[in-house]
């Protein structure tokens, strides 16, 4: 297992803090004028899902888990598990919806994923930078409601909602962030 000092603790780290694997979520790195210099990180439990604070010393040695990923496909949920299934292989393997943060939404029959495994269990999944979703439901915009570049909700394929510009109809596809499921575009095809 590797070690890193907690003033280098950065968002996507995997550590191993009493006992279990933690997602570091958040930091911020604090160097007051008086004393030593210090980390302030928002960690979640990878295997419980809750979530704590915690302040490492910048000089703290702490352990850094040996997380592997593979590249898999989504195929469907089954109850509160995902189904993903290894392209080459052909190996199914269940992980538990809670691991998506809610992110499940974005999830569409055959989408590459990447689930993160550590001691051979599934710890997190890491999903596309940005996914391309039909609009299934879109109010018709309102004439002269231009102000402002106002936006409106939209329903795409999988249920999800998200607040997109009002020139966006049914039937059209978006390209979606899924870190924070926010519009991107428009897309051509």
């Amino acid at each position: 297992m590797a070690t890193i000092k907690g003033g280098n603790i950065t968002k996507g780290n995997y550590i191993l803090f009493k006992g279990a694997p933690w997602l570091v979520t958040k930091t911020e790195f604090v160097s007051p004028g008086k004393g030593s210099a210090f980390t302030r990180a928002k960690l979640k439990n990878a295997r419980t899902g809750a979530s704590q604070e915690f302040t490492f010393k910048s000089t703290e040695t702490i352990e850094e888990l040996d997380v592997s990923s593979r590249e898999m496909q989504f195929l469907y949920l089954d109850g509160s598990d995902a189904v993903f299934m290894d392209p080459r292989s052909y190996e199914q393997v269940s992980v538990p919806v809670d691991l998506l943060d809610g992110r499940e939404g974005f999830l569409t029959p055959d989408i590459t994923v990447y689930i993160l495994f550590y001691n051979e269990a599934a710890i997190g999944v890491r999903l596309p930078a940005s996914v391309k979703l039909k609009v299934t439901y879109a109010e018709d915009a309102t004439a002269g409601n231009r102000v402002n570049a106002p936006k409106k909700p939209v329903t795409v394929e999988t249920g999800l909602i998200v607040q997109a510009p009002l020139f966006i109809k049914v039937g059209d596809v978006i390209s979606i962030e899924t870190d924070g499921g926010q519009y991107q575009s428009r897309v051509n095809e």
